[in-house]
């Protein structure tokens, strides 16, 4: 058993590699390592750290928004099923439709399968959350903020001295 497993061990290299000439021992060998599949074809700018980005929408890397307004920008048509699956797990049937998802890693996944078709754009509050009674009366601008219509008390009536 030892001898057949020191034969395995002392394996040597191929016939036909043992009978190249010496220079052609030092050539790269295409018929192991096709080149075209080893090289990365991601450009390095993908991998970069995109400061600018947060600058340009106004966010802050180390608090990230709490909601996404996603909104599908093309159609679904001609796509494969598990994009179609994932836009409507999502509600986004309705093109130029916005919805409001919450910034978890699962709802993010599934964002990054259909990044191509959707546009995705933080939930700005710039009154604050509001509350229930609020909520009815509540409505998203163009700009992606949640506004409220605060309901306008009346004004009292001074009397007028003269």
């Amino acid at each position: 058993m030892t001898a057949l497993l020191g034969r395995a061990v002392q394996r040597s290299a191929p016939v036909w590699v043992q009978n190249l000439p010496e220079a052609a021992s030092s050539w790269p060998l295409f018929m192991v390592c096709r080149s075209k599949f080893t090289k990365s074809r991601i450009p390095p700018e993908v991998f970069e750290e995109r400061l600018k980005e947060h600058e340009k929408y106004g966010g802050n890397p180390e608090q990230p928004h709490k909601l996404h307004i996603v909104t599908r920008v093309k159609s679904t048509m001609r796509r494969p099923y598990w994009e179609k699956k994932v836009v409507k797990s999502l509600g986004l049937m309705k093109a130029h439709e916005p919805r409001v998802h919450k910034n978890t890693p699962s709802v993010n996944n599934q964002l990054k399968i259909i990044k191509h078709l959707v546009k995705i754009e933080p939930l700005k509050l710039p009154h604050g959350l509001p509350s229930e009674e609020e909520m009815a009366d509540s409505y998203l601008n163009s700009r992606g903020e949640l506004m409220v219509r605060r309901p306008q008390k009346p004004v009292e009536q001074k009397a007028i001295e003269s």
